[in-house]
């Protein structure tokens, strides 16, 4: 047996209310891509935080190569050969992809040098990088690659990767991969965070699950079936979604040519969307991310007004309402950011619940808050939603990810809407909480109302939706049945052929 690269030997972190890690141990080999596994506030994204010096746990301890290793901060970790891919990108817009990188590094070279550099092991690792493009021109894929070349500038023994393809195409995921396996061949390791289940089989020689904090199994992902891989991060049998045959009924949203100008100079302008949604159906939209999905939703919700006409729910025009007015009629949305968009990051989650649940569910009057309602409101979500948190007294930015994102679509699914419209609704959760959002979604469908999906996930939508339409530049494609349809065709769509899709169909 060779040494390995990092042993972590019982670590253990707790906070306030939960224990995070408990005694943790497992090791990572040199050139080898090992999976962690786990539901969502399992404790992956603790043991991560750790391994990069972003927390101290509270007991055990880590070898870097036989050698004890205990970074107090990211630059500690980095020196040592480990880098970190986030799951959310951090680079700024307004600055090219040389700047970006010089801001992520401890000691940057003259910027014509780096420049050179980035160009140099982007193209050697087939990620090809223009150091002079603005951040803010670049698709979600070529984003990742900045934040991949920033990483490998740093020449890391051990890359963590935190929901790396969330947001890529099926064609950006293969070039990603065939990255991971080249560095895989140099003998560096990579530690992968992904719920895509699929993945971790086509890419991972072993996996670490997680589940309360708590090591539970260990495996090789190629010998399992995703399923059991889901069973074994939740230790029971996974539910599949069921759906009984749609019924269409009345048209409750119709948007009719609708142009709007994105409202800043990295977004995408709508041009001539047109869709109409029924009682009891699920549209789910397809498209690259930067096409105009925030700009629709946005449309949708309020939160950008439209010209007369363009927006209405059961035939009244609403696109001169707000947020406020458009909830209050039943029409509620769901945004893609969960932190910061979504849900304030510092208020606690009966705040976040009073935010969008104030009119829909009583609980303002003569403009004084009822806090016992407010209180009882975000109790239910958190049980029904299986929201992991010590209690809704804490702040949305303490949870993870997933279950911020339980939270926040649960908040507005319990709130009865006649219209609903969620873009990336299972963003970030595990394979148990996506198919609870997914049933809950068609139950709601099911119920009566009108439900608008727009994900970059195909399978999400070809499981839950009953009609499809593809947003590209800013136009969307005319909505067909799902049933029938295959991946051909949707590509076909995605590009913006809409013609040739119906032969492909």
């Amino acid at each position: 047996m060779t040494e390995p690269l990092l042993a972590i030997e019982g670590l253990t972190k707790s906070y306030p209310g939960v224990v995070a890690n408990s005694d943790v141990t497992f090791e990572i080999g040199k050139g080898e891509v090992h999976a962690l596994l786990g539901e969502n506030g399992a404790g992956k994204s603790t043991l991560v935080k750790a391994i990069y010096g972003l927390i101290r746990p509270d007991a055990g301890h880590m070898l870097w190569r036989g050698q004890p290793y205990a970074p107090a901060a990211p630059q500690q970790a980095r020196a040592a050969g480990v880098a970190m891919v986030f799951q959310h990108f951090s680079l700024f817009e307004a600055l090219d992809v040389a700047e970006n990188v010089a801001l992520g590094m401890d000691n940057p070279p003259p910027i014509r040098t780096l420049a050179a550099r980035i160009r140099e092991v982007s193209n050697a690792y087939g990620l090809p990088l223009d150091p002079g493009r603005l951040v803010g021109d670049l698709s979600a894929g070529e984003r990742q690659r900045v934040e991949i070349t920033r990483c490998l500038l740093q020449d890391p023994h051990l890359l963590i990767m935190d929901e790396p393809t969330s947001v890529l195409t099926p064609q950006e995921v293969e070039i990603l991969f065939r990255t991971l396996r080249q560095l895989r061949s140099e003998g560096r390791s990579i530690l992968y965070i992904s719920h895509k289940l699929e993945e971790i089989r086509a890419l991972c020689e072993n996996a670490t699950v997680l589940r309360l904090g708590k090591v539970v199994g260990r495996c090789d992902p190629r010998e399992k079936s995703a399923r059991a891989l889901a069973e074994m991060m939740v230790g029971t049998k996974l539910h599949q979604p069921e759906r009984a045959a749609h019924k269409p009924g009345q048209v409750l949203l119709e948007v009719k040519a609708l142009d709007l100008r994105a409202p800043s100079a990295f977004g995408t302008s709508l041009k001539e969307v047109s869709l109409q949604v029924q009682a009891g159906e699920i549209l789910g939209i397809g498209g690259v991310a930067g096409n105009g999905q925030d700009e629709l939703l946005g449309a949708l919700s309020g939160e950008l007004r439209t010209r007369p006409g363009a927006v209405s729910f059961k035939g009244a025009t609403v696109g001169h309402f707000g947020p406020t007015a458009r909830r209050a009629l039943g029409l509620l949305c769901a945004p893609e950011e969960r932190l910061g968009h979504a849900a304030a990051p510092d208020m606690s989650l009966t705040e976040n619940a009073l935010l969008t649940g104030a009119w829909r569910e009583k609980l303002v009057k003569n403009g004084f808050i009822n806090a016992r309602r407010a209180r009882a409101f975000a109790e239910s979500i958190i049980k029904r939603f299986d929201v992991r948190t010590p209690g809704p007294h804490v702040a949305a930015r303490a949870l993870s990810g997933g279950n911020l994102q339980k939270f926040v679509i649960g908040r507005e699914i319990m709130q009865r809407p006649e219209v609903l419209v969620v873009n990336q609704p299972t963003w970030g959760v595990d394979a148990s909480a996506a198919a609870a959002i997914r049933q809950a979604l068609m139950d709601l469908a099911q119920g009566g109302a009108a439900v608008v999906v727009i994900s970059q996930d195909l399978d999400e939508i070809l499981e839950v939706a009953d009609t499809f339409a593809a947003l590209n530049g800013g136009r969307l494609s005319a909505k067909r049945p799902v049933q029938g349809l295959t991946m051909e065709a949707i590509g076909l769509l995605l590009g913006g052929a809409e013609g040739d899709s119906d032969a492909a169909a």
